[in-house]
């Protein structure tokens, strides 16, 4: 089901690589699923968010990347993106995380408090879309790279 949820939230995205469906499963063989969160209705999953471990150049340590985030395509705008990435946030500090980062929408994403922060870098996209939200402890700097999942 998150394999088709995830398929219809990315297929008209302009940014989309057509494999994010796959990623989860990829996260999961690995062991790299640190966080799989889904919300329902009454009758199915209509939303779901993947973390898992990023590393950073300059050994910064407990940092995860957000992504994918997915909601069926008819559902958008109803609050269901957002109340996953909140409960994200709040599970990801729970168990110690220092810090998040994702590729996404600056205007989406800075209603929770993710930021661009030069101090983190990831080569390719334009650095604007590149965001980190700063849990506990210091900010790391260096280059992030994501789990192996990513490619």
């Amino acid at each position: 089901m998150i394999y088709r949820l995830t398929q219809a939230a990315f297929r008209d995205m302009p940014f989309s690589d057509g494999d994010e469906q796959a990623l989860v499963d990829r996260l999961r063989q690995d062991g790299d699923l640190t966080l799989s969160l889904v919300a329902e209705d009454a009758d199915r999953i209509v939303g779901h968010i993947a973390f898992s471990p990023v590393t950073i150049s300059d050994g910064g340590a407990n940092w995860y990347g957000l992504g994918p985030v997915s909601v069926w395509p008819q559902l958008h705008g109803n609050g269901i993106g957002s109340a996953l990435v909140r409960r994200g946030i709040a599970d990801m500090r729970a168990i110690g995380a220092q810090g998040i980062v994702l590729l996404g929408s600056p205007e989406y994403y800075s209603r929770f408090g993710f930021v661009h922060d030069p101090r983190l870098a990831y080569p390719g996209p334009p650095p604007e879309y590149f965001q980190c939200l700063l849990l506990d402890g210091p900010m790391p700097q260096g280059t992030v790279t994501y789990a192996q999942a990513f490619g």
